[in-house]
């Protein structure tokens, strides 16, 4: 079949896509990360209350997919491993549009280099009222490990070299999701801290998850153990507990939007209210369209 991507050529290359490949293939750890995520995204879709009959999963890892599975009849589901239907890049994707009513990815799309673009494709995917939902890293996911590499990167090389994605802001993503042409648009947050008592574990779950440094400007020298040593050091010291835990956010943004379709709800037009904003907000409504408060008398 044959298909014609719409992915913008101008897009800048921030994510070294074949590395990420080989290391989301590679990766199978067990993380209650991605489980609890699935579990999130799969009681937004049942609140829904309706049957879909044919999803799109991209690329979700292999625990993700149990808590989908229910939620459509059918499913293809792309990624770079023998369990995939498609063997398929989340940035091109080759399906006939308006092939799929449900849409999902879990934890995969924050590394795309056109997420606009991507989002194009998922639209155009979509049937009339089909609904996608995507979780992906927010801005606030490993906020402390960033702190940590770039002062001790700092003072053991004397400069900051590329280490953690930078992951959209929530605000941003909304209004992409906007662009891209879904109706309904929302962009929710989901902010979890786990604590680690050796940073070890940490490094040790984001190889389980394959999230490991995959940017197209990275050093690819080895971490030396001076340097190795500086991070944990500045990890300890700026984030550390009490009882010498270590904090690790991980902050999840949860998209949905829907193909247009005419039953759904459609923006009032202005002046349709029934109902004054300044009597409810118990204020006086100006010319100059500022609302100052009402003085109550008192009883």
């Amino acid at each position: 079949m044959a298909y014609i991507s719409i992915m913008s050529t101008a897009a800048p290359r921030i994510f070294d896509r074949p590395a990420y490949r080989a290391r989301r293939a590679r990766a199978d750890g067990e993380t209650i990360l991605v489980e609890d995520t699935a579990a999130q995204a799969a009681l937004r879709i049942s609140a829904v209350n309706r049957r879909f009959m044919r999803g799109l999963d991209l690329h979700s890892r292999r625990q993700a997919f149990p808590a989908l599975a229910s939620l459509a009849d059918t499913w293809i589901r792309t990624g770079n491993r023998t369990d995939s239907s498609v063997i398929a890049d989340d940035e091109w994707l080759p399906f006939a549009a308006e092939s799929f009513d449900l849409i999902t990815s879990m934890l995969s799309l924050h590394a795309v280099n056109d997420l606009p673009g991507t989002l194009l494709q998922l639209r155009r995917l979509l049937k009339p009222d089909g609904l996608f939902i995507a979780a992906m890293f927010g801005g606030e996911t490993l906020k402390e490990l960033r702190a940590a590499f770039a002062a001790a990167e700092a003072e053991t090389l004397g400069g900051v070299s590329p280490r953690v994605a930078p992951f959209a802001d929530v605000r941003d993503l909304g209004g992409l999701l906007q662009r891209a042409g879904f109706a309904l648009p929302v962009a929710d947050v989901e902010r979890t801290v786990v604590h680690y008592r050796e940073p070890s574990r940490l490094f040790a779950d984001l190889r389980a998850l394959g999230e490991t440094n995959v940017l197209a400007t990275r050093r690819h020298q080895a971490l030396s153990k001076r340097t190795l040593a500086a991070v944990v050091g500045e990890y300890q010291s700026r984030f550390g507990d009490a009882q010498g835990r270590l904090p690790a956010t991980f902050e999840i943004v949860f998209l949905t939007g829907w193909a247009p379709h005419e039953s759904q709800q459609k923006p009032l037009r202005p002046g349709s209210a029934k109902a004054r904003l300044a009597d409810a907000l118990g204020s006086v409504e100006q010319s100059a369209g500022e609302m100052v408060p009402r003085i109550r008398p008192k009883p």
